[in-house]
């Protein structure tokens, strides 16, 4: 059994001056285009577009992001992390600032591609970069804590735009995303570490070049995050229209507040255990929480149902980001933490994605009331994926 001295001389380990300062820089860069995007639809369709064109423009980041994916990750594998996040960094405030002063469609269209190229960049650098900077045996830990830096951003970004949009303007969502922009190239100023790769042999027959365009044994981890993490992307997008629709009472702002403050106390407690506890018992425990926050959207009559709601996404989706991060980067060596990185993000732009589209289909053809129970299909299919591949991911 380890002293306190022993835990604090681990933890003195993990919260070095250069992880703190990444972790800082890793919320900076994410609260940029989560701001933007509960917005940009809207947006658009106030300078002209019309709903589909709106829709089109919306989803072109992650579009963007994901073709991009592979190349990202093998530039991080190669390149400076410190340089790949500070070009990214730079699109995205070169973005965020265009956004505020045109009213040109298709110069939105332009820069959401814009958009697309930073965020694919700095995603899968920061959390490689992050890796790169802690011990082998706390990775575990440390990506919890990065991923909570990342879910942070994705809770607290689209509070503080749907607030100041209502309260102020499209162009203040915009401005202050690019101080968050500003404020991420500012703090990586004062990472020591700047992440340059170890050289490794180049690959040089056209079939490793096809096989390097993901990583293949985080692919099974990358199908899991995007089959859990749909009912989670619809919610975030369409939980104002159920609500509405199914006439509950509960205010629609309140459940990603709830969401970030739950899921900030489990990273926190749980944080050791990620280094220790094996994945396939956080599977099924996460899994059964996504039914558990499934059950609570399924009926949003009370405060408590919004509270298990969030509570169940909080345990389930949220801590099983951090997880499979984590996984991913223990499945490979750390010279292809960036294309394991790549490959990982792949199953989270999709799953940004076809949670809206899955979701829209769905109350397209069914009653609203059937959202929550058709995407509790993802749950068998998820232990579909798990059982194919549980001795590579035990």
């Amino acid at each position: 059994m380890p002293t306190w001295k022993g835990n604090d001389s681990l933890q003195q380990r993990l919260y070095t001056k250069d992880v703190t300062l990444v972790l800082v820089a890793s919320f900076f860069y994410l609260m940029s285009p989560m701001l933007i995007n509960p917005v940009i639809a809207g947006f658009s369709t106030n300078i002209g577009a019309n709903s589909i064109l709106a829709g089109i423009i919306a989803g072109t980041m992650n579009l963007t992001a994901l073709v991009l994916r592979p190349l990202a990750g093998n530039l991080t594998d190669h390149v400076s992390k410190y340089t790949i996040t500070f070009i990214g960094g730079g699109f995205i405030l070169m973005a965020s600032l265009g956004y505020a002063f045109t009213t040109n469609v298709l110069l939105v269209l332009l820069l959401r591609i814009i958009n697309g190229i930073g965020y694919t960049l700095c995603s899968v650098c920061m959390a490689t970069w992050m890796a790169a900077l802690l011990p082998a045996d706390r990775i575990g830990s440390g990506m919890g804590i990065y991923g909570l830096a990342s879910a942070l951003g994705m809770a607290v970004g689209p509070a503080v735009s749907v607030y100041l949009y209502q309260h102020y303007s499209y162009r203040s969502v915009f401005l202050v995303a690019a101080a968050f922009s500003i404020l991420l190239l500012i703090v990586i100023q004062f990472v020591g570490n700047h992440g340059i790769p170890k050289p490794t042999p180049p690959a040089t027959t056209t079939s490793a070049k096809l096989v390097r365009l993901v990583q293949p044994k985080v692919v099974p981890l990358a199908v899991i995050l995007l089959l859990i993490s749909l009912p989670y992307f619809a919610t975030e997008t369409y939980i104002v229209s159920y609500i509405a629709h199914r006439h509950f009472s509960v205010p629609a702002g309140a459940f990603f507040p709830t969401y970030a403050v739950i899921l900030l106390i489990m990273r926190l407690v749980l944080r050791d255990a990620f280094d220790h506890v094996p994945f396939k018992k956080f599977f099924w425990i996460c899994l059964g929480f996504n039914l558990l926050g499934i059950i609570g959207l399924t009926d949003l009559s009370n405060w408590f149902m919004l509270i298990l709601g969030a509570f169940g996404f909080a345990a389930g989706y949220g801590l099983m980001f951090s997880i499979c991060q984590a996984k991913a980067l223990t499945l490979v060596p750390e010279s292809d933490h960036g294309l394991a990185n790549s490959t990982f993000y792949i199953g989270v732009d999709l799953g940004m994605s076809g949670g809206p589209i899955i979701a829209g289909l769905i109350t397209a053809f069914l009653p609203w009331a059937w959202l929550y129970p058709v995407m509790a299909l993802t749950l068998p299919i998820t232990v579909v994926v798990y059982l194919a591949n549980r001795k590579l991911l035990a």
